[in-house]
């Protein structure tokens, strides 16, 4: 028996706003979370702006025993802590289990982690000091750290685990929760992923030179999805987590239902035919979408927006391209489309999961935000889909149906599709 699998809860940590209402505000109104780091000026960086969540001392203590927080440094595993907790609270579920909820699990994704703690135990067992790395050393740089520290808050007794996906993670690790439940091996799972903030995580692309450099001054004008004007991604971070359950559990317990999944498909294009470390093959792409519509029984006609993966880099027009092949629908039938990292930059192993709230938190509340700095739309752009589809602006309306991809470094992609009905 196949189960129908819905979201109950939601969690995010982003540049732009820490919880669900805040961050909800922030996309409605175009508020950017990009701001300059005086961190990366003095590290000579070319690209001194990125996107890093606004967390406050007292939300981390509140999830966060003295002790958990002596030595932590790993800004992903607090973002992911925060987010999580919110998504299990935002689902009505219990914290206070005495014994292991065998039908509860988690699955949170990272990418690059705990780098910081990294570099002060290489800087200490050099100095011969492997005696004073400190008890949270392992958890803080193991990659499944964020996982375990929310079990330990939670008491999940199914699968409780980490995927890697680069920006692929957080839709990653969204399907495989779904397919978790579908099958009936659990009946509820935390799912989402992270991204730490900092120069050792944003280092490597600032060296590639991928990264805008004339916008230090004008941090919000510099993440332009769609953009003629576009000089490469700014670099973000944060978390987002889905509470996911199957549709008999939510009922039985009478749970708020944000949207239902109706499926999806990871892949790989191999790095062939025009596939790479760094860019997609454009079939794989396409086969993605369509294969996810697939799998959802939907038909393009359906598909009310697209949240697409967009960067803000020279493969935005070719992202287009492969939406509009593989749709295959006429330019009146195109659906919206709009890209959230023109307010929060890429938060790269993040950007999945905090995009699939964005995604739920329109479907659930009517409305779909506009693309910010995209005036100058790209004449590729222009001249493959109608322009009206690109908003500009935040519109109240009542999506049915958004589907979401996401593309990595590896040449990896997936795709969900979400619907706002529960019939």
């Amino acid at each position: 028996m196949k189960h129908r699998v819905v979201i109950t809860g939601m969690g995010i940590v982003s540049p732009n706003g820490i919880g669900i209402e805040q961050f909800s505000t922030a996309i409605r109104n175009g508020k950017s979370g990009i701001r300059f780091h005086q961190e990366l000026a003095d590290l000579n960086f070319g690209c001194q702006i990125g996107g890093k969540p606004q967390i406050s001392q007292e939300q981390v203590e509140k999830h966060f025993t003295p002790l958990e927080l002596k030595d932590l440094n790993a800004s992903g595993i607090k973002y992911g802590v925060l987010a999580g907790m919110e998504a299990w609270e935002n689902a009505k579920l219990p914290t206070d289990l005495e014994i292991p909820d065998f039908d509860n699990g988690i699955i949170f994704g990272a990418g690059i982690s705990g780098v910081d703690k990294f570099r002060e135990a290489i800087l200490k067992i050099d100095a011969r000091n492997v005696r004073r790395l400190g008890s949270s050393a392992v958890i803080q740089t193991m990659a499944s750290g964020i996982s375990a520290y929310l079990n330990g808050k939670l008491g999940c007794g199914n699968q409780v685990t980490t995927n890697s996906s680069a920006c692929v993670t957080g839709t990653e690790a969204i399907l495989m929760g779904y397919d978790r439940i579908k099958n009936g091996q659990a009946k509820r799972m935390l799912v989402g992923s992270c991204g730490d903030f900092g120069p050792y995580i944003w280092g490597g692309f600032d060296a590639l030179r991928i990264l805008p450099r004339k916008y230090n001054g004008n941090p919000p004008q510099a993440s332009r999805p769609m953009s003629a004007s576009a000089s490469g991604f700014v670099p973000g971070s944060g978390a987002g987590a889905l509470l996911l359950e199957s549709l008999e559990s939510a009922q039985e317990r009478g749970a708020t239902v944000y949207a239902e999944i109706l499926g999806g498909t990871i892949n790989s294009g191999g790095q062939q035919n025009g596939g790479s470390m760094t860019a997609s093959n454009n079939f794989a792409v396409q086969k993605c979408i369509h294969e996810a519509m697939q799998v959802s029984g939907i038909a393009p006609k359906e598909i009310d927006a697209i949240n697409g993966h967009l960067t803000a880099t020279r493969n935005d027009p070719v992202e287009i391209e492969n939406w509009k092949t593989a749709l295959n629908l006429k330019a009146g039938d195109f659906p919206f489309i709009n890209s959230l990292k023109g307010m929060t930059g890429h938060c790269l192993s993040a950007a999945g999961s905090i995009e699939c709230v964005a995604s739920v938190l329109q479907l659930h509340e009517g409305f779909l935000f506009g693309n910010i700095n995209c005036e100058d739309l790209h004449p590729e752009i222009k001249a493959s889909i109608p322009v009206e589809k690109i908003l500009y602006k935040t519109i109240d309306f009542s999506p049915k149906t958004i589907i979401k991809a996401s593309f990595g470094f590896g040449d990896v992609n997936a795709c969900v599709v979400f619907r706002k009905e529960v019939i």
